[in-house]
């Protein structure tokens, strides 16, 4: 039996039209396919959101682009491609290199599905090419079934600043995709109510191994050959000092022990930098590793073992938390508090932890043991079950387990400082 015979496959009486977003490679091109074998009528559509050349030359996303052409010919599919460039310099990159600029390090990617792909893109979609819904290849789910999907308008109403809470909403759901090791929910932690209720995941339910399988049975042999893309996108191949140093000037600082204060040697910039990074220090025969930064001195603060003290801490606080269903959960609007799981890099295992929701809508995130390499600038997305929440960007780290190591062993050393701390607080 064909792996296509085992996927789900439905004729609505009359066609719908999808448009999906065509990257080149292997998902996006059987997401494509599943959307026709449903008898959708399908247009596929290719995004450019960079210009660049490879170390040949060569123009990746004009060869991404073929690629994308090649599948829609083979599928009788219209195609489309569209240029999101200027979109994406003042959206995702502009606020990448202030975000390096800030001493953060950012994602790019998130950042660019909420503004580019499930905006700009989704806009298009509906608006311009007259599409009942659109589609991705991302291992993701919603909680609506595809003609629930095709039952959304998009007439979005004029939102006023405090909902009416007579006002019944039934708000659409983002849930992890069937394969946990390729699920894409992290990435589409930002987008939008909106967007989300006209999207439809086609590989929702499958594993990237039988994508793989479709996808060969199809003759799509020119998209399996290529490399899955990890990374940002527009750095390639370079080395990323080498990329960020052409957008921003050097800022030369010294690399300083954590430990003792001492100088450990020269670097080109903070923002070449981010924490956890092992650090090459020339001179340095033993590895070292960014540990914190300050960018008001320059200094990269460094520690000798990769899960230094210094690198460990358990609290984070977010800017304005992002919630999929637009409002937080019920648990949490009733008690302020809530237990749930979180993590803050694509692939990490979901870490239980304690949430509390502030008054200005950031949050603050206790985990139940200290994580190596919390990040300003990176996302804490909040997963309950299935379910992902949403996410906020790091604005604030709490304290490391080296400070807290210190002060013990300051208190330690001055009971009657303590003491006197005590009696004054109270």
């Amino acid at each position: 039996m064909s792996c296509l015979s085992r996927v789900r496959v439905q004729n609505m009486g009359v066609a719908r039209h999808v448009v999906c977003a065509m990257s080149g490679g292997v998902d996006s091109s059987v997401a494509a396919l599943l959307l026709k074998k449903r008898g959708y009528h399908v247009t596929g559509v290719f995004m450019k959101n960079w210009d660049s050349l490879d170390e040949r030359g060569v123009c990746t996303s004009e060869r991404d682009c073929d690629d994308a052409y090649k599948v829609c010919r083979v599928l009788d599919m219209p195609f489309h491609q569209v240029s999101y460039v200027k979109e994406y310099w003042h959206e995702v990159f502009s606020n990448l290199l202030r975000e390096y600029q800030k001493g953060r390090t950012p994602n790019p990617d998130i950042i660019c599905n909420k503004h580019i792909k499930f905006k700009h893109f989704y806009q298009y979609a509906v608006s311009s090419l007259g599409a009942d819904a659109m589609a991705t290849g991302h291992y993701a789910r919603t909680s609506l079934e595809d003609e629930e999907v095709f039952q959304q308008t998009h007439t979005p109403a004029p939102r006023p600043l405090f909902r009416d809470r007579l006002e019944i909403r039934n708000p659409v759901r983002l849930y992890q995709g069937a394969d946990r090791l390729k699920d894409q929910t992290f990435f589409l932690s930002q987008i939008s109510q909106d967007a989300l209720r006209q999207t439809i995941f086609p590989l929702a339910g499958l594993t990237k191994d039988f994508v793989k399988k479709i996808a060969a049975e199809a003759g799509f042999h020119h998209v399996l050959k290529k490399k899955e893309s990890m990374g940002i996108c527009f750095i390639g191949e370079r080395h990323f000092e080498d990329f960020i140093l052409e957008y921003l000037e050097p800022k030369p600082g010294h690399f300083v022990s954590i430990e003792d204060g001492k100088i450990m040697g020269k670097h080109k910039g903070w923002f070449t930098f981010t924490l956890g990074q092992r650090a090459r220090i020339g001179g340095q025969k033993d590895p070292w590793f960014v540990v914190d930064k300050d960018i008001t001195t320059g200094e990269i603060f460094v520690g000798p073992t990769t899960n230094h003290p210094a690198l460990l801490r358990d609290t984070v606080q977010t800017n304005r938390f992002h919630w999929i269903t637009e409002e937080p959960p019920a648990e949490l609007i009733r008690t302020q508090m809530m237990d749930c799981h979180f993590r803050f890099l694509h692939q990490m295992p979901l870490c239980p932890c304690t949430v509390t929701l502030n008054l200005d809508g950031s949050v603050w995130i206790t985990a139940k043991r200290p994580l190596r390499a919390l990040t300003p600038g990176q996302f804490a997305v909040l997963y309950k079950g299935d379910e992902c929440l949403g996410s906020g960007k790091i604005v604030r780290l709490g304290p490391s387990e080296h400070t807290l190591q210190k002060r013990h062993l300051q208190l330690s050393r001055n009971p009657k400082n303590s003491e006197q701390s005590s009696e004054s607080d109270s």
